[in-house]
C-alpha cells in the first residue's frame, strides 16, 4: 500500500506548476519519496493507517455483536423486548455521529464526571451508531429464513440456541455479508470524524501536516488517495469472501 501511494505521489509530481498567469503553483515535492522532506511527510501521513484500520475494525466487531443482540430482541415473542429494540434503533440511528462524538467527549464528563480517552470515545460512538444499522440488517436476514427450518431443527432435538447457532445464523451471515461489507466501508469513512477530538488517524495527520506545510491542496489530495486505496482494498476483500462463501454453498449442493 505505501508503495502504491508513493507511485501516486510521483505521478502527481509530474503535474507541474501553475502558468505564468498567476495560477496555483503545485508543490508535490513535499510528498515526494525522493526528497528527505517528502519522505518525512509521507511517513507521518502513512502512520495514520493503523489508527484508522484499528478503530474501524474494533468498532465493526462490537457493532456486529450489539446489532445481532438487538436484532434478536426485535424478533423475540416478548413485546417488551421488541419495544426496547425499536427504541434503541430509532434513537441511535437519528443522532449524527459527529454530534454523538462531541457529546460523549465533552458533554458526558460535565454531566457525570466520567471521561473516556480519545480512542475509547471514538470506538464507543462508532460502534453504537453503526449497531443501529447492523441490527436492521440482521433483522432482515433473520426474517428471511423460513420458519420451517427452525421447526425441522427442533424436531431433530436441537435446542433453540443450537438451532440459532447451527442452522439459522450461518444462513443469515451468508445472506447479509454484502450489506455488512458496506457497513464496514461506512465505518472506515466515518472514522475520520473522530479526528475532531484529536484521534491520530489519517485525517488528523493530514490536518496537522497542513498546519506546518501550508499546502492543503496537495495534502488533502493525498488524503483522498489514501482513503480511496483503503476502501478499494476492503471492497475487494469483501467480494473475495462473497465468492468463497458462494462456492462453498454450491459445492455442497
Amino acid at each position: 500500500m505505501p508503495a502504491l501511494l508513493a507511485l501516486v505521489v510521483l505521478t502527481l509530481s509530474g503535474c507541474g506548476s501553475g502558468g505564468s498567469g498567476g495560477g496555483y503553483t503545485f508543490a508535490w515535492y513535499i510528498l515526494s519519496p525522493e526528497d528527505p522532506r517528502g519522505q518525512a511527510n509521507l511517513s507521518f501521513l502513512l502512520t495514520g493507517f493503523w489508527a484508522t484500520i484499528s478503530i474501524s475494525t474494533l468498532a465493526m466487531l462490537i457493532s456486529l455483536s450489539i446489532g445481532l443482540l438487538v436484532a434478536l430482541m426485535g424478533i423475540a415473542p416478548r413485546r417488551w423486548l421488541y419495544v426496547v429494540s425499536r427504541i434503541y434503533v430509532e434513537f441511535f440511528r437519528s443522532i449524527p455521529l459527529l454530534v454523538m462524538i462531541l457529546w460523549v467527549y465533552y458533554g458526558l464528563p460535565a454531566l457525570t464526571g466520567l471521561q473516556f480517552g480519545v480512542f475509547v470515545t471514538g470506538l464507543i460512538c462508532l460502534a453504537v451508531s453503526d449497531s443501529a444499522f447492523t441490527s436492521e440488517i440482521f433483522r432482515a436476514g433473520l426474517q428471511s429464513i423460513k420458519v420451517g427450518q427452525g421447526e425441522a431443527a427442533r424436531s431433530l432435538g436441537l435446542s433453540p440456541w443450537q438451532t440459532m447457532r447451527m442452522v439459522v445464523l450461518p444462513q443469515v451471515i451468508r445472506a447479509v455479508l454484502p450489506a455488512l461489507g458496506n457497513q464496514y466501508v461506512y465505518i472506515l469513512k466515518m472514522s475520520s470524524l473522530v479526528s475532531i477530538i484529536g484521534f491520530q488517524d489519517l485525517t488528523r495527520r493530514a490536518n496537522e501536516l497542513t498546519l506546518t506545510e501550508f499546502r492543503p491542496l496537495e495534502i488533502y489530495s493525498f488524503l483522498v488517495v489514501e482513503y480511496l486505496v483503503l476502501i478499494l482494498l476492503v471492497s475487494w476483500g469483501v467480494r473475495v469472501m462473497e465468492r468463497r462463501m458462494g462456492t462453498g454453498v454450491h459445492g455442497r449442493n
